[in-house]
């Protein structure tokens, strides 16, 4: 086949993938070994973000846009009047060394439309893992996206030869689903995650005895949440995650904010996409979930369903529980230190050891990244009292915004000024 309809194909295909974030990479450490080519680095390899803060460092491809499926949310559902496009195995195997050889990537982002069945097109992605372990010896990161409904056989295999696997979940309720995608089944999607949580944790246990027991899928798995083209809240979405992260052991949830694609009455309009913050508003959620020791009953719950869109949900949430502030810098333990908004765990580990050797006052925490626009009305060191006692909520959530606008001016009118 020639090279120009290879590079036609890379252009669908590439630009199909393009609504799928859940792409990064880190997590595995996979060496070279015989002279093989390429490595995983531990630290991740993702270094090239797109403007609106999408990862583009992987040959990010589909294997194919054509699916049987007919889900409303996706731009390669099988009614809509799109270009089509399919790679050869051998396809993907040459783009990707090639890209590697020339120093374009690192590693390889995989997902495909599904043609004819799950079971066909889970086999061609590995049969691309596959040749690439073995024949191409590249040791390089690769990221499959298991199809939903692929048979256990394939999931088995497709991580001995992926660093990482994920299954969308797509919509993040099961009501969604049966609304927008009424042709698959919740099950399609939790099924492979369970047998891809079970084979990491044998693997893991195995290893323990066996040493050279190879590595499963050593980056884990993870799935991605389409925001905004139903209804669900956020406190819905969230929910959701923390259902995935806690049964199935995920490393990574991610939340893409619905494109619209097409007319459908079921769907938002055409020129009403989800905002771009609310998708940040969640990502800050799921951190504070993960490393900041918040259950996210404490954030998102009946009488507060949805975030703040204007300011942080650390920040919110110390707002709606001012009576467990002020926190002394210098006494308090460290999961209450990590709740002070502008306090992050890097200056929260700072302070625990630097407060071994002295009392701590403004002027250190400003050095050590503290955020004092916001800290300084939850906490208290050195001074008798507290000198934000008596002010509403309300009020301090108006002064720090009035303060992080300011801030926002004065940076820009210096970036101006150099240019004057």
């Amino acid at each position: 086949m020639s090279f120009e309809r290879v590079r036609e194909k890379l252009n669908i295909l590439a630009d199909a993938a393009k609504y799928d974030v859940s792409c990064s990479s880190s997590g595995s450490i996979r060496t070279n070994k015989n002279k093989g080519l390429g490595n995983s680095s531990g630290m991740g390899i993702c270094h090239s973000y797109t403007e609106d803060g999408r990862c583009v460092s992987l040959l990010k491809i589909l294997l194919t846009n054509y699916c049987i499926f007919d889900c409303a949310y996706c731009v390669t559902r099988k009614s809509n009047d799109i270009k089509r496009a399919a790679f050869k195995i051998q396809e993907v195997v040459d783009l990707t060394i090639n890209f590697y050889r020339r120093n374009y990537i690192e590693g390889l982002f995989l997902s495909s439309g599904i043609f004819k069945n799950p079971d066909f097109t889970m086999e061609r992605l590995v049969a691309v893992a596959k040749k690439l372990r073995l024949e191409e010896n590249f040791n390089g990161y690769i990221h499959l996206k298991s199809i939903p409904g692929a048979s256990d056989e394939l999931m088995f295999e497709a991580g001995l030869y992926a660093d990482r696997l994920s299954v969308n979940i797509e919509i993040p309720t099961i009501s969604g689903l049966k609304l927008l995608a009424p042709d698959k089944k919740h099950e399609d999607f939790t099924k492979p995650m369970l047998k891809v949580k079970n084979e990491i944790v044998r693997y893991k246990s195995e290893r323990k005895i066996i040493k050279n027991t190879p590595k499963y899928a050593p980056a884990g798995q993870s799935t991605q949440m389409i925001i905004g083209a139903t209804g669900e809240s956020d406190k819905d979405i969230m929910y959701s995650a923390t259902h995935y992260y806690k049964n199935y052991n995920m490393k990574r949830v991610y939340y893409s904010g619905y494109v619209p694609v097409a007319e459908d009455s079921r769907l938002p309009s055409i020129g009403s996409q989800v905002p771009m913050l609310r998708e940040n508003r969640l990502y800050q959620t799921d951190w504070l979930l993960r490393f900041y020791g918040f259950d996210i009953r404490e954030i998102l719950n009946n009488s507060t369903p949805n975030l703040d869109i204007d300011i942080d949900p650390k920040l919110g949430w110390a707002l709606r529980n001012l009576n467990h502030f002020p926190v002394d810098i210098n006494t308090a333990d460290k999961r209450m230190l990590a709740r002070i908004p502008g306090v992050g765990m890097q200056s929260v580990n700072r302070i625990l050891k630097a407060r071994k050797f002295r009392r701590l006052d403004r002027e250190h925490l400003k050095r050590m990244g503290v955020a004092l626009n916001r800290a300084k009305y939850f906490m208290v060191c050195g001074a008798k009292n507290w000198e934000t006692k008596d002010l509403q909520p309300e009020t301090i959530k108006g002064l720090i915004l009035q303060s992080s606008q300011g801030k926002f001016r004065n940076k820009y009118s210096s970036q101006l000024s150099l240019f004057n």
